[in-house]
């Protein structure tokens, strides 16, 4: 439930500072988390990213603006922090589909985005199978690159070192370097603590010496509820983020962790199959627990 709160606040945030320059990180900040989470968390549970959802809320405002009789089109592009016509025009017709200067001619049709509202939703009667387990640090071993920015953006650079890992015989020297007791590839999303970066790592689990340009990275230690569905895809993985975050854990008794995501994949190769799905949490406080 304090989740819940906590995305509200964040929502509030926004609504206050509508027409200055919004950091992400400082919205994440009021929901207690970083800001890769709560773009992720965000997404999934409206369907938009954080970023459209900050512009549709601007050019929601913007059109009373320019109904007003001494508001000039750049007055208000200003006000919403743009600093040219072009800029502005361009925005508002992605939302409205018309150009800002004709929205004082009557029997023009505009959109209207109000502030959303979190609330806990019952959905679904499909299980959702998992475990929770608590696991010390371990080593992983593989590549990575960084990834900064909104999270809508960060598709495209994994998919191409996904394609560089596979056409350069990377992924086949990970797997020669999982032992007997590894579940298969690891995509590792991990949070820089100083910095409000990123590093995606292919990666799997060993304690085997390494040589450039394989890299290792420790894992810390967290409680992780680890979700099974064998022979998903990795489509079918986005769908599964979605119901965790929107119909599990507000009422699970957890809330998320400001620690790395990890999918498993597949030991053998089944065409990018992941097995698991790990998500960092830690237990509510017994206040916040109670009031679920």
């Amino acid at each position: 439930m304090d989740w819940i709160e906590k995305m509200n606040e964040a929502i509030s945030y926004i609504e206050q500072h509508i027409t200055e320059t919004l950091s992400t990180e400082d919205i994440a900040k009021v929901a207690g988390c970083s800001s890769y989470h709560f773009q992720r968390m965000f997404a999934y549970m409206t369907g938009v990213p954080l970023s459209e959802y900050i512009r549709r809320r601007r050019m929601s405002l913007a059109v009373a603006d320019l109904k007003s009789a001494d508001m000039k089109i750049m007055d208000v592009a200003l006000k919403y922090g743009y600093r040219s016509p072009t800029a502005f025009n361009r925005a508002f017709q992605s939302v409205h589909g018309i150009a800002p200067s004709l929205v004082k001619l009557e029997g023009v049709s505009v959109k209207s985005y109000t502030p959303l509202s979190f609330q806990i939703v019952v959905k679904g009667v499909e299980s959702l199978d998992f475990r929770i387990e608590t696991k010390e640090a371990f080593r992983v071993v593989g590549i990575s690159i960084p990834l900064f920015g909104d999270f809508e953006s960060m598709n495209e650079p994994i998919e191409q070192v996904w394609k560089f890992a596979e056409s350069n015989g990377t992924i086949k020297k990970l797997k020669s370097l999982m032992g007997n007791e590894s579940s298969g590839l690891l995509e590792v999303m991990m949070p820089d603590e100083n910095t409000e970066t990123w590093r995606y790592l292919i990666s799997v689990a060993a304690d085997t010496p390494i040589e450039e340009p394989l890299e290792e990275h420790i894992v810390a230690a967290y409680t992780w509820a680890i979700f099974s569905y064998e022979g998903k895809t990795i489509e079918e993985t986005q769908e599964l983020g979605n119901r965790v975050i929107s119909e599990w854990l507000p009422t699970s008794g957890y809330e998320y962790d400001n620690g790395p995501d990890i999918s498993v994949h597949a030991k053998e190769n089944s065409e990018g199959a992941i097995l698991e799905y790990w998500v960092p949490i830690k237990k509510l406080s017994k206040s916040e627990a109670e009031i679920l």
